[in-house]
């Protein structure tokens, strides 16, 4: 069987469990597409999944890959499949259907990737699927923003929060970031109106400003006390699980009836990848990568993302 270059691990802990290894190259299967990954990118999620915080899903079977996104060329695709040819510039996820995007070769079905946007290196395409169709669906199927309303990012410097800043602006709304002291200035480059830092300015100072319809909020970490700055009628996104805490505060919101606090599970389709690729294609949006790493520095890669103080995305590359 033919092997293809794969981040590896063996076991949960440490961004040390992780390594370029081998593993067996995907064979599309019936109504499938096989990529050639160009490059993938470092998620929270996978910061959890490697570290053995979701073992309870991810059961305990070794070696394991890792990675979500992933922007590349189409090598082959099943005879079943229309509208992608080989050598199709593509993005995607492997979303809830599984997969190890880190990683030369995954074979996807044709709703899990779209064209990627013309003019973007892959490095740069990369850096977007996650955090722009994750933006997307939170501000406007969730939250439902609309022109002129207020909202609020918290975490908006990395990868996630640096695409929702973008994307907020570009729906008409006043847009006031959370970010570290660094990222001020970035952040209000991304579009925000008011960027303020998270070490000195909690909920507290922030209840002195006028209330926010929404706050999408990719920390959280202490949610009843950022659902508190909600205008009457507003809605607070949860697009990650900061805590246990902050399990049980989602999960109540949802049985208690008042719906104000909402998480979803990002599984893209091609419909959603499109959209995004409109709002980068339409000058809207723009990829920030902080760092592109190779492939034997995955370990570092996750190093640098747990550290904080991130401007966009960690990439991969698989070239």
């Amino acid at each position: 069987m033919a092997e293809m270059r794969a981040a590896r691990f063996d076991g949960y802990g440490a961004p040390e469990v992780l390594y370029e290894g081998r593993a067996p190259r995907p064979e599309p299967g019936r109504g499938q597409v096989l990529v050639r990954v160009h490059a993938s990118s470092v998620n929270g999620g996978e910061l959890l999944m490697r570290a053995g915080r979701l073992a309870p899903l991810t059961g305990r079977r070794f070696p394991k890959g890792i990675g979500i996104d992933f922007a590349g060329e189409v090598a082959e695709v099943d005879a079943q499949v229309s509208g992608l040819a080989v050598g199709d510039r593509v993005w995607g996820t492997v979303g809830r259907a599984g997969g190890s995007a880190t990683a030369e070769y995954v074979a996807v079905r044709p709703e899990q990737v779209s064209l990627s946007p013309a003019g973007l290196d892959p490095f740069q395409a990369v850096s977007l699927p996650a955090g722009g169709t994750t933006g997307i669906t939170a501000l406007r199927d969730k939250a439902r923003v609309r022109p002129g309303d207020r909202v609020l990012v918290r975490g908006a410097g990395g990868g996630v929060g640096s695409v929702v800043v973008q994307l907020a602006k570009a729906m008409g709304t006043h847009v006031t970031a959370l970010a570290g002291a660094r990222n001020l200035d970035f952040v209000r480059g991304l579009g925000a109106d008011e960027a303020f830092d998270y070490a000195t300015t909690g909920p507290g100072e922030l209840a002195r400003l006028e209330r926010f319809d929404s706050v999408i909020d990719i920390v959280a970490t202490d949610l009843p006390a950022y659902r508190r700055l909600l205008a009457p009628g507003g809605r607070m996104v949860a697009v990650s699980f900061g805590s246990f805490a902050s399990v049980l505060h989602i999960l109540g919101s949802q049985v208690l009836g008042r719906r104000r606090t909402i998480f979803f599970s990002g599984n893209p389709k091609t419909a959603l990848l499109a959209d995004l690729a409109g709002y980068v294609e339409r000058g809207e949006v723009r990829p920030v990568v902080d760092t592109v790493h190779e492939l034997t520095d995955i370990a570092k890669a996750h190093r640098a993302l747990e550290a904080g103080g991130v401007r966009g995305k960690h990439v991969i590359s698989l070239l």
